[in-house]
């Protein structure tokens, strides 16, 4: 985020996609076929805006790689007349998917326009933060119980008390600086960037904010963040600063409201609540008869006498959770009838004995795809949407199957979809995750690839925090079982090794994920990939970035959905140092990068040019570099600092290639304009130009 002053009449011509919009033009970016990158998107949004770049050289105001690239990212507002002009290269109608309330962030809080019972509960909570201004609210549970429904459900019938209202997940377990930086910009009007270094200071900033102005904050799943198997509600290493902050926040007088939600109390919170004090929690308990028969109800007509209805919510505890995966187990295997499933349940044999035994049954029922579906939501932790789930799958498996399956799965409440957005509820997501873990362990141990060829372990394209997550709950663990049964790294870098000989005989489709699976466990057990052999070999999802490749085979592999040091657009043009030791790339963003050979690490970016570079060359003493580019400049760089020496301007349309003398005091450029220009390099001034005989006639 940049650190930008701007005036009230800036920030009122700006503007963001809302969460529906973000899909939506996902969606339409997709369809239209073009990359990311591709120039089309800023030359058709300058036409738009009534600037024709591509006749005058220069892109129409607001449009630029940075305003588009928010505009799809949605975290800040960009220019108004870029954001309508985006618009409406994608076909969309910018009315429609425009945040209308730039003071709420709902996060990834889910749908609640289906919400039954918790009435005393919702009255109770608001009496206590309208009435009482509570500071610090705990909603505590069991897992499945609806600890997060009834937050939302309760901020839905706030939002008028507030003046801003955010939030967040602590599913992935972010740092609390990363939910500090996120909530102090929110509520700064994305003004403030720029924050002090320590933790206090942070709270200190969020403080003032929290006085100054009525805010509603909400921390759902902190259990995330705590210690698992500590009942003091101790925090995870590194975590401790969570519990800093809702000291503060319970401690201060202010104006406004965090709410919690958790399976358990994080540690010191008793000692600050009380009837009298700012600071409460709420039990959450089972629900009641005429709410479980609404719960019912989504899912058709049951049969059943009052008692056994009782029965069934006593049996379940009335977790609404584990409700609705019964229903549909009722539903499909009992003909909706209660009484019917009581006899099985109370003979043994078809015992439920809690969710886990539930989700058992049910993920068994599941299709090979409903199974694959459910896996895939688990890897990637965060609501993501149809587009973003068929592009997981190694085969190209049709839309409308894959939305056949999603449908049976909403159906059996195993996954939640909120806009355009489909996830699974954290109970549902624990045990994919160790359903996953489980199968993928035996996988290797036996040889048998399957879900660690079709599923990537880590997303290696995610956000940092979830690869965190991925590597904490899926990839760690792997290794703790792998080392268990094979007693040492070096064992398991063999067997892995025997893996990858066999994938030699494998087509690429047949190999799917599993290269990119070894090179991440291989690379999280620390072992060094020197002299390894992928050639051939379809490596996806494998995260290179900040590892040594010295004689890593890559011939003729597809990394499509990899990453290395340095996440790149389209490269255009490429030199070596003289010594062999350096590498430099242009980009179709204009930008310069200077590489290191033998470690493939990213040493330095040069940005100066305004568009594509079609040429870059080194001196022959290696210290100077030359970029050329479609802004028709000539740049010269020092190579060891990374600093421009010097711009020089001549051409009249963009530069194709450039060359130094075999002395190094003299550069040449060749335009599209079709000049051939030779320029002393010490000086800005042009020796010689000269039209080439090849150039294409240019238009006067």
């Amino acid at each position: 985020m940049r650190s930008q002053k701007y005036s009230f009449a800036r920030i009122m011509s700006t503007l963001k996609a809302s969460v529906y919009g973000r899909a939506k033009i996902k969606q339409a970016r997709i369809e239209k076929g073009w990359t990311i990158d591709n120039p089309r998107w800023l030359q058709q949004a300058s036409k738009v805006l009534g600037t024709d770049s591509e006749a005058e050289g220069f892109l129409a105001e607001g449009i630029s790689e940075g305003t588009w690239k928010r505009f799809l990212a949605g975290k800040v507002p960009i220019n108004a007349g870029a954001f309508k002009a985006y618009c409406q290269v994608l076909g969309l109608n910018w009315n429609e998917i425009v945040e209308r309330n730039g003071q709420q962030d709902w996060g990834e809080a889910p749908d609640v326009s289906i919400f039954f019972g918790r009435t005393e509960e919702l009255h109770t909570l608001k009496q206590w933060i309208v009435q009482d201004n509570c500071r610090l609210l705990l909603l505590l549970g069991m897992g499945g119980i609806g600890k997060t429904a009834l937050a939302a459900k309760l901020v839905q019938q706030l939002q008028n008390e507030f003046d801003f209202i955010i939030w967040r997940s602590l599913r992935n377990a972010p740092l609390v600086e990363e939910i500090l930086a996120e909530v102090i910009y929110f509520f700064s009007n994305q003004q403030e960037t720029q924050l002090p270094s320590s933790l206090d200071g942070k709270i200190l900033r969020l403080m003032n904010y929290l006085r100054t102005r009525r805010c509603l904050l909400v921390l759902d799943n902190i259990e995330a963040v705590l210690q698992s198997g500590d009942r003091t509600g101790g925090y995870r290493q590194g975590y401790s600063g969570y519990g800093q902050m809702l000291q503060c926040i319970a401690d201060t007088r202010h104006n406004s409201c965090l709410i919690l939600t958790s399976r358990e109390k994080p540690r010191g919170f008793a000692t600050s609540e009380g009837e009298n004090l700012p600071v409460h929690s709420l039990q959450l308990t089972g629900l009641p008869l005429t709410a479980v028969r609404e719960i019912f109800s989504t899912k058709g007509s049951f049969t059943g006498l009052e008692t056994e209805w009782q029965v069934l919510i006593s049996h379940y505890a009335g977790n609404p959770l584990a409700l609705k995966i019964v229903a549909s187990a009722i539903r499909d295997c009992f003909d909706s009838n209660i009484s019917e499933f009581l006899k099985f349940l109370n003979q043994g044999t078809f015992v439920f004995d809690d969710i886990r035994d539930l989700l058992d049954r049910q993920f068994q029922r599941l299709s090979k795809l409903e199974q694959d579906i459910m896996y895939w939501l688990a890897i990637n932790r965060e609501p993501i949407t149809l587009l973003e789930l068929k592009d997981n799958f190694i085969s190209n498996i049709p839309q409308s199957e894959i939305m056949q399956a999603i449908a049976c799965l909403q159906r059996r409440s195993l996954i939640e979809k909120n806009a355009a957005y489909f996830t699974q509820q954290p109970v549902v997501m624990e045990y994919v995750t160790a359903q996953l873990l489980e199968k993928v362990y035996t996988e290797i141990l036996s040889g048998q690839l399957e879900l660690f060829t079709t599923h990537a372990l880590i997303i290696s394209t995610a956000k940092d925090y979830i690869k965190d997550s991925q590597i904490c709950l899926i990839l760690l663990p792997v290794i703790e079982k792998l080392l268990t049964s094979f007693g040492s790294v070096k064992n398991i870098e063999n067997h892995c090794q025997k893996i990858l000989a066999t994938l030699r005989s494998e087509s690429l489709r047949e190999t799917g994920y599993i290269s990119g699976n070894l090179i991440n466990l291989l690379r999280q057990l620390d072992i060094d990939l020197s002299g390894y052999n992928f050639s051939q070999l379809r490596v996806w999802q494998a995260n290179l970035q900040g590892i040594k490749l010295h004689n890593v085979n890559f011939t003729n592999s597809d990394l499509t959905k990899s990453v290395f040091s340095e996440i790149l657009v389209a490269v255009l043009s490429l030199a070596l140092s003289p010594d062999g030791k350096l590498l430099a790339t242009g980009d179709a963003n204009g930008n310069v990068y200077l590489w290191q050979v033998q470690t493939g690490k990213h040493l330095l970016t040069l940005r100066g040019h305004t568009n594509q570079v079609f040429s870059v060359a080194f001196s022959p003493q290696g210290n100077i570099l030359a970029s050329g580019s479609f802004d028709s400049l000539l740049k010269i760089w020092d190579v060891s600092s990374g600093k421009e020496i010097r711009t020089y301007t001549g051409h009249y349309h963009g530069i194709s290639s450039v060359t130094f003398s075999p002395d190094g005091k003299v550069v040449a450029s060749a335009g599209l304009d079709g000049l051939v220009k030779l320029w002393n390099v010490k000086l800005p001034s042009v020796l010689k130009a000269r039209y080439s005989p090849l150039a294409p006639k240019m238009r006067q």
